[in-house]
């Protein structure tokens, strides 16, 4: 159990969740070509974007460290 909220948050560090939809601008580009956005400073990949892209993006997987979506706008 937990014992205070902030307990809580160190144990799920992600702050996506599948399905959540945001407004990012792409920063980098990963070593596969896909463009590198972040929110809250949690790395999501996005296929298909490039550097200083403005994009809507749809999360569509989440791990631990980092996450991946899909440009929808």
């Amino acid at each position: 159990m937990f014992e205070n909220d902030y307990d809580r948050k160190e144990s799920n560090s992600a702050p996506i969740n599948i399905g959540d939809e945001f407004d990012v601008k792409i920063e980098d580009l990963g070593r596969s070509g896909d463009g590198i956005a972040r929110v809250e400073g949690f790395v999501i990949f996005v296929p298909g974007a490039g550097v200083g892209d403005e994009v809507k993006i749809k999360v569509n997987a989440v791990r631990e460290k980092f996450g991946f979506a899909e440009i929808i706008e």
